[in-house]
């Protein structure tokens, strides 16, 4: 063993543009400006809580195409690439609108953090905490939740042009739903992008990411209601 005085220093912790870099080559199909505002965010929730994976959606793509990576941060390897719902007043197969509002039946954008899994009316389910105000916020009163669903298949875009929609929920296919939800329920950031400007300029994670996002991590809200069941 070296004497202290010998020891090589420990190596300084990646910096957003190295972890971002090393995503990107991980999935050479995403957008690589997609995926630096994404490590931007979960940087912003590493200050409060660690995590272990990074979910990106794009819905700037259409959603006949896989428009969903998630990555294994510690390891910076990629562990899936699917295809995931937006709501069905987001827009046919392009995505165009989004909303915070309960009963909208759009997507919201933002930063989320995984709170905890349940059985409902979708089966296994992937309760999801929004932390930018004014963007997704609601995420848990509204029960935007990740789950599995039949509509969400490249076999029904190719005869229906778009997979089907949801009801604001980042649904994904049924047969990978429980392997996925697994791999992301604990201490797991999901980032939602579109090119939005207010949401780009506003958003708390992509800021300075302020009190009201450490005080999301801390508890604050509530916690998604049994009526999560009913949301398709």
């Amino acid at each position: 063993m070296l004497p202290l005085a010998g020891r090589a220093a420990a190596p300084p912790p990646p910096s957003a543009g190295d972890l971002a870099a090393a995503l990107s080559r991980a999935a050479p199909a995403a957008d690589p400006k997609v995926i630096a505002l994404a490590t931007r965010a979960l940087q912003c929730v590493q200050k409060a809580m660690p995590t272990r994976t990074l979910s990106v959606i794009d819905y700037s793509r259409p959603s006949t195409e896989p428009r969903l990576w998630v990555f294994d941060v510690n390891q910076r390897t990629l562990l899936f690439k699917e295809w995931v719902a937006h709501g069905r007043n987001s827009g046919d197969n392009l995505t165009e609108r989004f909303s915070n509002v309960p009963g909208s039946l759009m997507s919201s954008l933002g930063t989320f953090v995984t709170d905890g899994t349940y059985q409902g009316h979708n089966g296994y389910s992937l309760r999801l905490k929004g932390l930018d105000d004014g963007f997704n916020d609601n995420a848990e009163s509204r029960a935007i939740v990740i789950h599995g669903a039949s509509y969400v298949s490249p076999a029904f875009a190719k005869t229906q042009g778009r997979i089907g929609r949801s009801w604001g929920c980042p649904a994904v296919r049924a047969g990978v739903a429980h392997k996925l939800i697994d791999a992301i329920r604990e201490r797991s950031v999901v980032f939602a992008y579109y090119p939005d400007q207010r949401w780009l300029s506003h958003a708390a994670t992509l800021g300075d990411c302020g009190t009201s996002v450490t005080a999301s991590l801390n508890g604050g809200g509530g916690r998604t209601s049994t009526r999560a069941a009913l949301s398709p």
